[in-house]
């Protein structure tokens, strides 16, 4: 006989009472109400607990107990089923986009510089953590991710998306190898199936006739003396942006003349050793008062801890009217551009840039042979800028290394 809920709601009699099918009321001693199935499965007895009424109604109790029996009928025990139900939830409340996604981070720590990992850090933290960071990654669906990349699209920040999107994706794929999640469902978003198309173009370069006019505009300079200095500095080194404003006192040595930038801080973490012109010396001795008693070499003017902001030189380059004319970074372009139309080695160049050379056996050759030329190579730099500071019109001799 079926129970009915006029009998539910008055039944205090403690004990067991059928609804039929194995489901039934347990009424306890102290008149607590919990529904059970009895059933077998592998020969054995066993029970499962569906909760306590009236929280579970009735209708509620013979639909779990049907979805039950439906289990059995494909083979599968029940209450197995179930614990592997709680386990995965468990599973999944802990590992929420952002808890894996900053162990993705640590895990790639040793390959980044510390530039590259804050810009990665910050991204993520910005567009993705604030909605996303606290669900479990397998409860967010491609098209939340799409939505959120497309949102950065939408300020104008085309590269950016691509970038974080990318970052979301491996953050996913890392979670898979490592048995965070079952299966990685961000792997058909295709940034270019996702973002519009956009035109690459390289960073903006100033040219060799540009140079009189900058660098007399960078000698009047009358911004932050940590700002300037640091410019003319990588200018002078044709170092990256980052390696610059990284740079600590502890990686310079004066008397030899010679800057050794660790693995850790460089693009393809190869120790890259730059030879330092007589000027770029001298910059270093006026950085001294400055900073001498701090690690870095160009420090925030407002955190002396921290390194000059990302965006600083390009910030200063705006300010002198070069906006969108030319960046920190393209002045690498510019030593390049000068060094190979006044004949130096063009593999002189390419190690003096930092650029990987793929076959090793020139590899090996670029570090032992090398920086006997590029340290005369970066006199003659220095010295060319100089000419051109003062006007100097005429290409200096083509030399060949």
């Amino acid at each position: 006989m079926k129970l009915t809920d006029a009998q539910l709601r008055n039944l205090t009699k403690p004990g067991k009472h059928s609804d039929g099918f194995g489901l039934y009321l347990e009424i306890s001693p102290s008149g607590g109400k919990y529904w059970r199935l009895k059933y077998r499965y592998g020969g054995k007895e066993k029970r499962l607990a569906f909760g306590v009424y009236p929280g579970v109604t009735l209708k509620d109790a013979r639909e779990l107990a049907t979805k039950a029996r439906q289990v059995l009928k494909d083979g599968s025990d029940p209450s197995e089923l179930r614990r592997n139900e709680k386990t995965k939830a468990t599973q999944e409340a802990v590992n929420t986009l952002e808890t894996v996604a900053r162990d993705w981070m640590k895990h790639q720590a040793s390959r980044w510089d510390d530039d590259t990992a804050g810009r990665i850090r910050a991204s993520l933290e910005k567009d993705i953590f604030k909605t996303l960071g606290s669900r479990p990654l397998a409860s967010i669906k491609p098209g939340e991710i799409m939505d959120a990349v497309k949102k950065i699209e939408t300020r104008g920040a085309g590269d950016q998306a691509g970038r974080v999107l990318q970052r979301v994706k491996a953050v996913y794929r890392w979670a898979v190898i490592h048995e965070r999640l079952d299966s990685n469902p961000m792997l058909d978003l295709m940034p270019s199936e996702v973002l519009k198309p956009r035109i690459v173009t390289n960073r903006a370069a100033m040219t060799d006739k540009e140079l009189p006019e900058f660098l007399a505009k960078l000698a009047a300079y009358e911004g932050d003396p940590h700002t300037k200095h640091g410019l003319r500095f990588l200018i002078l080194t044709a170092t990256r942006p980052g390696e610059t404003r990284g740079a600590l006192w502890s990686e310079i040595d004066l008397d030899a003349a010679l800057w050794i930038i660790p693995g850790k801080r460089m693009k393809m973490k190869v120790e890259h050793r730059v030879p330092l012109s007589a000027q770029a010396v001298e910059i270093l001795r006026t950085m001294q008062p400055l900073s001498g008693d701090l690690p870095l070499v160009f420090p925030s003017p407002v955190y002396r801890s921290k390194p000059l902001s990302e965006n600083t030189f390009n910030l200063a380059l705006a300010r002198m009217g070069y906006k969108y004319t030319a960046t920190a970074h393209g002045f690498r372009s510019t030593f390049s551009t000068i060094a190979n139309e006044c004949g130096w080695n063009p593999d002189v160049i390419e190690r003096q840039l930092a650029h990987k050379e793929q076959n090793e056996i020139r590899a090996a050759y670029h570090r032992s042979t090398y920086l006997a030329d590029r340290e005369r190579l970066m006199q003659w730099w220095a010295d060319y800028l100089d000419g051109r500071k003062a006007g100097n019109v005429v290409k200096m001799p083509q030399r060949a290394a």
